[in-house]
């Protein structure tokens, strides 16, 4: 919001910003992308995006993925479905992007992710699986630290 913005403004656009999220994490699933997430906002894309990333710190698009990329962990964890099915689950519809952006967040491939995080969850409840394993905005996991240990 510039500098420019009155304040009954600045709230509104926030509001705006805010419910643009939380239907990111209501539809993860969903072919989402910016143009329809503004268009639900009343914002341009290039708004949207960069409001969104002064409120939150990362664009729209990135949190869609960091979203995705923690229910796809949950998934994995649970170990019935394959990676492929878990990458559709979850609303990508690129193995190959899904598995790139999923290395950058969690530190290591989605198949060896799985292997890894059966045994090192098991006996902790969900709620603190989820947490502990939890992937880092904003910044790249380290390649040759995992989470899990």
């Amino acid at each position: 919001m510039s500098s420019k913005t009155d304040p009954a403004q600045h709230l509104s656009d926030l509001a705006r910003l805010r419910r643009v999220r939380d239907r990111i994490d209501r539809e993860y699933a969903q072919p989402l992308d910016v143009e329809a997430l503004a268009r639900g906002a009343h914002m341009s894309a290039g708004h949207l995006s960069r409001e969104f990333r002064r409120a939150y710190g990362e664009s729209p698009y990135g949190y869609l993925m960091t979203r995705r990329i923690e229910r796809a962990m949950a998934l994995l964890r649970r170990g019935d479905l394959s990676v492929t099915e878990v990458c559709f689950a979850v609303g990508c519809s690129s193995l190959g992007t899904f598995s790139t952006r999923f290395t950058e967040l969690v530190g290591m491939p989605p198949s060896a992710y799985r292997r890894q995080a059966a045994e090192a969850t098991v006996g902790m409840p969900p709620c603190v699986a989820k947490q502990v394993t939890r992937p880092i905005r904003n910044r790249e996991a380290p390649a040759s630290e995992p989470h899990l240990v």
